[in-house]
């Protein structure tokens, strides 16, 4: 049985694959530049377990209070070598992207403080954390103040603008690199660098975090090795390889690491406590397939650009852009055509194959999102996934993939359910 017949039984028509098949053709060079970063580093996550002596003692389960465990303290130390930082903080506890975000924040702002965003408004998620829209135990209630610097037009930094908005009560910069529920550019290490450099020639004591979320292994270095204090991430996304059930991290200085352990468990206690209920094993495997997974996604998000904007419709990044993170937001201008493209995503899930996504009141948003997902571990954006808000510009946010023909399916589905509604003409 060849490849075609096997798509057909998938619901994919021979129309599609070969709409599908010369795309590809113009891929190859772009595919192996990907599968160059993967391979460097997979050799800096190589180079950092060897160095940490990574064994089976570490893979042992800890329970209760979680004193003296050698394989979470391995893990951080893996962490921090890989990203190139003095400390990291790495735990199940940590229960998703915003709650490491919420914890970075809280930790490293006191009441009086101000909280800079110098490139826009920031992911919905956020908002209340903040409190922008109001919610209990946001930092509003503690007396943080927030203020924001516009990005210009064409997405770049607004350094007058990020200038006059620093001022004595700025005690954190927090710097968003993924997208978001956006359509402006995503951004890249060495852009990031020269932001913190700005930001830290105007007050130099100020800090500088990175939501790094989707960005880990898109490229050869991380925000940390351009003077970020803090980089902050899930372990459902990019680092966690599709393996890591829980979790999220928190890599930079040790004095912004030390005060985030002290917000995780308590002061005094620190990174002391913690145990990692059997969750080891994965977040270790996790992390050393990362770099593998993530060249998949990218693939996966290069084939979709290519293929969109083939027919018609303005893709964020386009498609001969350098990537920056795993996203793929492709803008498709009505509601109808959103829904068929995540109908198409969840078509081609391993898990709730047979499952319509439909627009809901997703917590922490302030518009209905559709969300196609049917992945091993829930809400886990580096498994194959769209989802976008139901508000103009109608755009869908297409990541992930655990291998590449993998997100090469989905894609090629998503095609086909908007051709079968008359949607798009090939």
């Amino acid at each position: 049985m060849d490849i075609s017949t096997m798509y057909e039984d998938l619901g994919i028509s021979p129309q599609v694959c070969r709409f599908g098949e010369d795309i590809l053709t113009g891929l190859r060079d772009r595919f192996d530049e990907i599968d160059a970063a993967a391979e460097y580093n997979q050799a800096k996550v190589l180079a950092a377990m060897r160095k940490n002596r990574v064994n089976a003692q570490c893979f042992a389960q800890t329970t209760g209070y979680g004193y003296n465990d050698l394989g979470r303290d391995v893990l951080e130390r893996v962490y921090a070598d890989t990203f190139r930082t003095e400390a990291a903080l790495v735990r199940p506890q940590i229960t998703c992207g915003t709650h490491a975000l919420a914890i970075a924040l809280s930790a490293n702002l006191r009441p009086g403080d101000e909280l800079l965003s110098p490139v826009g408004a920031p992911y919905d998620t956020l908002e209340e954390v903040i409190g922008i829209r109001p919610s209990p135990c946001s930092l509003a209630e503690y007396g943080v103040t927030y203020r924001q610097a516009d990005l210009k037009p064409d997405g770049s930094f607004d350094y007058d603008a990020i200038r006059a908005a620093i001022n004595d009560r700025t005690r954190l910069i927090t710097i968003q690199r993924s997208k978001g529920y956006a359509t402006r550019p995503s951004f890249s290490p060495a852009q990031i660098g020269e932001l913190i450099a700005f930001c830290k020639a105007v007050k130099p004591d100020v800090l500088c975090m990175v939501d790094n979320c989707y960005g880990e292994f898109v490229e050869t270095a991380e925000p940390s090795e351009y003077g970020a204090d803090m980089i902050v991430g899930s372990l459902i996304k990019n680092p966690g390889g599709g393996l890591a059930a829980v979790g999220g991290y928190i890599c930079g200085t040790q004095s912004c690491v030390d005060r985030c352990a002290y917000r995780l468990s308590a002061p005094g206690l620190g990174q002391e406590v913690g145990a990692n209920l059997g969750q080891l094993p994965s977040m270790f495997q996790g992390f050393f397939l990362a770099p593998t997974v993530v060249a998949g996604a990218l693939k996966g998000a290069v084939f979709a650009a290519n293929i969109y904007e083939r027919l018609g419709f303005r893709c964020v990044p386009d498609a001969r852009e350098a990537r920056h993170d795993i996203i793929q937001a492709v803008e498709l201008g009505s509601q109808e055509r959103m829904l068929a493209f995540c109908l198409g995503i969840q078509a081609a899930a391993p898990v709730d194959s047979y499952v319509t996504p439909v627009p809901w009141a997703m917590p922490g948003y302030d518009a209905e999102v559709v969300m196609a997902a049917g992945a091993f571990v829930q809400g886990s954006s580096i498994e194959l996934s769209a989802d976008g808000p139901i508000r103009e510009p109608y755009a869908v946010y297409f990541q992930g993939g655990l291998t590449w023909y993998h997100a090469k399916i989905g894609i090629l589905m998503s095609l086909q359910k908007l051709v079968d509604a008359g949607l798009v003409t090939l």
